[in-house]
C-alpha cells in the first residue's frame, strides 16, 4: 500500500502529484520543492534497493511478467480498455507499486514460507 502511495504521489494523471505541483512551486517554493523531491528520491533508492537484493532484476521482470500476463487476460476478456489513458496510468502505477511492494516484502515472505532466515535479517 505504502508503494503505491509513493509512486502515485509522485506521478498520477491527476493535477495532485508531486511533479505537477513542483513544476507549480518551483519558483516561489524551490526550497520546499528540492526537499520534497529529496525525500521521494531516498525512499525510491530504499525501495529499489531492497527489491533489488530480495527478488533481484529476474524477480522483478517475473512479477511485471505477471501483471502482463493479467492485463492481457483482462482485456481479452473485455473487462479493461488500454485505450483509455488515464486507466492506463493507473494500471502503469499499480504495476510498479506491486513490484516495489513484493520486493521490499519478499524476505518475510520467504522467511514465513521457508523458514530461511536471510542474513541481512539475522540479529546478532
Amino acid at each position: 500500500m505504502f508503494a503505491f502511495l509513493l509512486v502515485g504521489a509522485t506521478w498520477n494523471p491527476t493535477p495532485w502529484n508531486y511533479l505537477s505541483w513542483a513544476r507549480r512551486a518551483w519558483e516561489p517554493q524551490l526550497p520546499l520543492a528540492v526537499l520534497l523531491g529529496l525525500l521521494l528520491f531516498v525512499t525510491y533508492v530504499i525501495y529499489l534497493r531492497a527489491t533489488m537484493r530480495s527478488i533481484g532484476r529476474f524477480g522483478m521482470g517475473l512479477v511485471l511478467a505477471i501483471v502482463a500476463a493479467l492485463l492481457w487476460v483482462l482485456y481479452d476478456y473485455g473487462l479493461i480498455d488500454l485505450a483509455d489513458p488515464e486507466l492506463s496510468a493507473w494500471i502503469g502505477i499499480s504495476a510498479l507499486s506491486l513490484v516495489l511492494g513484493i520486493g521490499l516484502s519478499w524476505s518475510t515472505v520467504r522467511r514465513r514460507i521457508s523458514g530461511q532466515v536471510d542474513m541481512d535479517d539475522v540479529d546478532g
